[in-house]
């Protein structure tokens, strides 16, 4: 019949099917139009997955790359941050000490949120270590200048001079390695056996090669190393008595100076040969 088609059902009845031009697209086998429908899923995600692998490569997303000035100016961020933390610990610890101080109190000083501070270090002992360590390299640091190729008077009085300029400058770090030492070194004791050794021993050496070049009297570089850390450090870590028995400090420049000289000294004309 034109213009549709009969169907027979199982039940026997006939049905007509009317063909509808307009709602058809495409022709099956037997010329029947079949409406547009939805994709079946697994064809859609077929089709999204070929899309994407044939998108143009300038329409993807592509990741954020960092220049290296931002790079280098989150890396300055993150050391300030961190040289704040700590200086605000060593302000207190050396007061307080390590139990008679809280992380809390190290974050409002630092004017930092507890989070953020815990974020750079794990815990307070941490924190205590990573002070002690930073202030152990600063105490070091003017010993390492010691080498046998010097002169003894200049390199020992130039050592004299840049301890005092510790003990002036940063008097909490020489106060909170003298508690620590006076508890026994519970937390620094590694670093003590291992670093702060090794230094030693290896400027006990110079100071042997000058005595026995005949440049310094008969001393035992131990007990020298001692006494320069002794005399030195006594005006930072007794900056109260000395200021009640001289009326200075060592902000006072012309006291400053005073000090220097004399420790040299005291201590050159000891150990100066004759």
């Amino acid at each position: 019949m034109h213009g549709g088609l009969t169907v027979v059902r199982r039940d026997g009845k006939r049905l007509r099917v009317r063909l509808v031009q307009a709602c058809c697209s495409q022709p099956n086998d037997y010329g029947i139009q079949k409406k547009r429908g939805k994709m079946p899923k697994t064809k859609a995600l077929a089709a999204a997955s070929s899309n994407t692998t044939n998108e143009p490569a300038r329409k993807r997303a592509k990741p954020a790359v960092r220049s290296a000035s931002a790079v280098s100016r989150r890396l300055r961020q993150i050391e300030d941050k961190r040289s704040a933390i700590l200086g605000a610990a060593l302000g207190l610890f050396s007061r307080f000490g390590l139990h008679g101080t809280s992380i809390d109190q190290v974050a409002a000083r630092a004017d930092v949120s507890k989070s953020n501070l815990l974020y750079y270090f794990a815990n307070k002992e941490e924190l205590y270590v990573n002070v002690l360590r930073d202030l152990l390299a600063l105490w070091l640091e003017p010993l390492r200048g010691f080498s046998a190729e010097q002169d003894p008077s200049e390199a020992i009085g130039d050592y004299i001079r840049r301890k005092l300029v510790v003990s002036r400058d940063r008097p909490d770090a020489s106060r909170l390695f003298c508690l620590e030492m006076i508890q026994g070194a519970p937390l620094l004791r590694d670093e003590l056996d291992r670093e702060l050794r090794t230094l030693v021993e290896k400027k006990s050496e110079v100071i042997k090669a000058w005595v026995e070049a005949g440049k310094l009297a008969p001393v035992d570089p131990h007990h020298l190393i001692f006494a320069l850390w002794a005399v030195t450090q006594h005006y930072a870590d007794f900056g109260v008595q000395v200021q009640a028995l001289s009326g200075h400090t060592l902000d006072d420049a012309a006291f400053f100076e005073q000090t220097v000289q004399n420790i040299q000294r005291i201590v050159l004309q000891g150990i100066t040969p004759r």
